[in-house]
């Protein structure tokens, strides 16, 4: 088997689509007016804007004017969790304990400001409980952030029947669906959600721009000020060529959506398949509700940071959990939260697939991936050289 470049870190980042360049590149040439000047140029590129406007909102089943671009989906979590806190002042905010940094971090800042936070449990697939989120509501609740697909495990929550709480408590809700939205069904008001963050990087856009949706109706404060832009939710002159590209983008996502998930769903089995076939390998997250193409393992005995090395010297590029912690050496909150011993959790992998992975990518990675699973294990200090792994199972 000869050596080949296989990509399977798509909820790190995806490649951009050939249309999507095709779509911005005017942007960045002939049409590059700023969109709040009122001269043709200008006028151009706001009818550009606008018309995106109305792309996303139709994909996420929303008004247009329910949408605000933002620089990405870090950003609008921070806009939607601290112009909550400004705008109230004190109160009560739920989590889980398995969101995103973008989250976690902002709700742990806003808590030595004042802010009282509960960080819900969840159980080993990853899965938050609406039970214990209706158990955690105070008088002061005043914001519900769940994930709508976690990811590190790929684990989709049941942002539905939590929604439907919500609203039944009159309490604004939140979900960070950076991961869903391209991969899923994504309708704001199916979901019952008030607030919702995407990311154009995530389903083969370009990176530094994002999308938020913001219930009519519902007011945040901002975090900076300065312009009238985006109704001065987020001040600052738009990022055009981003913005077309983020709805180009989900407007072919959302079109493919079927054939897409089919396609993805059939690489997962077979590479899932082929890892259990590993001695000591356990598939982490959900084993049906999981996002499309989404598989984090744990090997026994093995440090994650170590298969990395390997899979990448035979040109495999995978993660070991989030993006944005890659360079930590602590286990995953994630993994701990499910139940895993840190020693596990340090031994997972991440392989996502995208659109242009084949069969025969994964049947490359899982023939790398083996032997090299066997190499890193004998020269572990733990691993228990005189027994074979058919005694092992389960372990």
């Amino acid at each position: 088997m000869g050596r080949r470049l296989v990509y399977m870190d798509h909820s790190a980042t995806t490649p951009l689509r050939e249309e999507v360049i095709k779509a911005m590149e005017p942007f960045f040439r002939e049409r590059y007016g700023n969109p709040s000047s009122l001269h043709s140029w200008g006028r151009e590129t706001r009818q550009a804007v606008e018309s995106a406007r109305r792309k996303v909102g139709l994909a996420l089943g929303s008004e247009p004017e329910e949408i605000y671009f933002t620089g990405g989906g870090t950003e609008s979590n921070n806009i939607v969790l601290q112009g909550i806190a400004r705008r109230r002042g004190k109160g009560h905010i739920i989590t889980s304990s398995i969101e995103h940094h973008a989250v976690l971090d902002v709700c742990r800042d806003l808590a030595t400001g004042g802010f009282q936070v509960t960080y819900l449990p969840v159980d080993r697939y990853g899965m938050v409980d609406p039970r214990e989120v209706e158990e955690a509501i105070t008088p002061g609740t005043v914001l519900i952030s769940i994930m709508m697909a976690n990811n590190e495990v790929g684990t989709i929550q049941p942002i539905k029947e939590i929604g439907n709480l919500a609203r039944l408590k009159n309490i604004l809700f939140h979900t960070d669906a950076v991961q869903a939205v391209g991969k899923l069904p994504v309708k704001v008001n199916d979901l019952g959600v008030d607030f919702l963050s995407l990311s154009a990087h995530k389903f083969n856009g370009p990176k530094g721009v994002g999308a938020l949706y913001v219930r009519k109706g519902v007011s945040l404060a901002p975090l900076c000020n300065g312009g009238g832009q985006e109704r001065k939710l987020r001040p600052g002159t738009e990022n055009v060529p981003g913005i077309v590209g983020l709805a180009e983008a989900l407007e072919l996502a959302m079109g493919e959506l079927s054939p897409r998930t089919a396609h993805l769903v059939a690489l997962q089995k077979r590479m899932e398949e082929g890892l259990l076939k590993i001695g000591g390998a356990t598939v982490n997250g959900h084993p049906q509700l999981r996002l499309p193409g989404h598989i984090n393992v744990s090997f026994n005995y093995v440090e994650g940071e170590s298969l990395l090395l390997g899979l990448d010297l035979q040109g495999v590029a995978a993660s070991s959990g989030s993006a944005c912690t890659s360079g930590s050496i602590d286990p995953s909150h994630v993994l701990l939260a499910m139940g895993l011993e840190p020693e596990v959790a340090r031994g997972s992998l991440r392989l996502t697939m995208g659109w242009e992975n084949t069969a025969e990518d994964v049947d490359y990675v899982l023939g790398v991936l083996s032997p090299l699973v066997k190499r890193l294990r004998k020269i572990s200090a733990h691993y228990p050289q005189s027994r074979s792994w058919e005694g092992l199972k389960g372990v």
